[in-house]
Parts: structure tokens; sequence; C-alpha cells
């Protein structure tokens, strides 16, 4: 049995207890969207309705683990130290971008940061307080509202990229960020094997040779798109 990342305390153990309620959620969510899509209406692309926003309201839907661990793991790796997370929802996924770009600093002696986006300012308090109680506020700066907003001002060359958002907004999220994102940049993206249908725009922006991606689908459970920018 593989044993999990440490990434030191109170990381880990905050790590531990948010996936256990997430996995106690897990067949809530599973029950809810089994009936949603046995709907007459039902559209894999709409936007979720009022009754499906406040059912998600207090809804982790974490990253799995290994797929958190690998984007800590491939951070590491670069070096990285100015981070994007598109889709920040509580800040589970984010931990992990946090704890890479705080090892790198440490061991650079550098600046960095992980700059998150959340469009609901609910999700965003309680993902603030999670960055508090993992001691890693201090890498994170969490901004609130449309990402075609929030995204706008990036004056930096960004080293990797979470793109773990709805599927509809993946193509603009990737679209804000690409200008910025310097040659051998990674961006991850999150079920696109799963949903890959709802992703048909962002691959047909990946796939188009003018934007200089490089891209493959990861064996994870869903599918872990792995794009690397080229020159």
């Amino acid at each position: 049995m593989n044993k999990r990342l440490i990434l030191g305390s109170p990381i880990d153990e905050l790590l531990d207890r948010l996936y256990a309620k997430s996995a106690g959620q897990s067949q809530e969510l599973t029950s809810y969207f089994s009936a949603w899509a046995e709907e007459p209406s039902f559209n894999r692309d709409r936007r979720f309705d009022a009754r499906t926003n406040q059912f998600l309201s207090d809804k982790l839907v974490a990253i799995d683990r290994d797929k958190g661990e690998f984007c800590y793991q491939i951070c590491r790796a670069l070096g990285a130290r100015r981070v994007v997370e598109a889709g920040t929802s509580f800040g589970v996924s984010t931990l992990f971008l946090a704890g890479a770009v705080r090892d790198n600093r440490r061991q650079n002696c550098g600046d960095g940061v992980v700059i998150g986006t959340e469009y609901e300012p609910q999700k965003a308090r309680v993902a603030r307080a999670t960055f508090a109680e993992a001691s890693l506020s201090e890498f994170i700066d969490l901004r609130e509202g449309d990402i075609r907003d929030t995204l706008v001002d990036l004056a930096f060359p960004v080293d990797f990229m979470l793109v773990d958002i709805w599927a509809p907004m993946a193509r603009p999220a990737l679209e804000m960020v690409a200008p910025r994102l310097r040659t051998g940049a990674v961006v991850i993206c999150d079920n696109t094997e799963q949903f890959r249908e709802a992703y048909r725009e962002y691959f047909e922006f990946v796939h188009d040779p003018a934007n200089h991606f490089r891209t493959m689908t990861l064996p994870f459970e869903g599918g872990l798109e792995f794009t690397v920018r080229t020159d």
C-alpha cells in the first residue's frame, strides 16, 4: 500500500480530516447526480440550477488525494513559485499547491505565491479559515469573483496551473493565463476523461498548434490532463 505524502503538521492532520469529510459526502453526491441525470431536461453542459447550487454549498467535492499529491510533486520538480488555481472551492487542493510553494521558497530562499480563484464568497471564507489552520495563508492570494476578472492582472510568468472548475469555464480560465505561462510550465486539468465532451472547447484550445501546448491524459480516476507549454 502506498504511503501518503507527508507535508508536515498541521497540514497532514487537516487533510486527513477534510478527506474523511469528503468521503462521507460521496454517497450523497452520487445519489443526487444520478437522479439529476435521469431528469428529462438533463444536459451535462448546463449551469447548475438554484436547487443544485444549494445542495453543493457545503460539499467539498475535493480533488482526489493522489491527484493532489501528484500536483505537489510536479510543483516541487518544477521549482514552481508562481502557481495559479482555477477553482479553489473550499481550499483542499490549494493546500498541496501552497505546501509545494512553501517548500520551494524554503529551498531557494525566494518568494512565491499561489493565486487561487473562487466565485462564491461563502466558500472563499471557509477556504481562508482552512489556509490559516494549515499555517499556509502567507503563501496564498485568494481572489473572489469571476475568473475572467480576477486573473486579468497576472504580472509574472506562471510555472504551474491547476484547472479544477466547472468544465465550461475551463477554457476561459486557461485562455486568461496562457499568455503568462512560461515555456515548460505545466497545466493540470481534472476529470478530463470522465467529462470528455464537456471539456470539448478546452481541448480545442489545447490542441490548437497556435497555442503551443503538448498534452496527454494520465490514467488517474476520471482522467487527469497533463499539459506542457512549449516554445
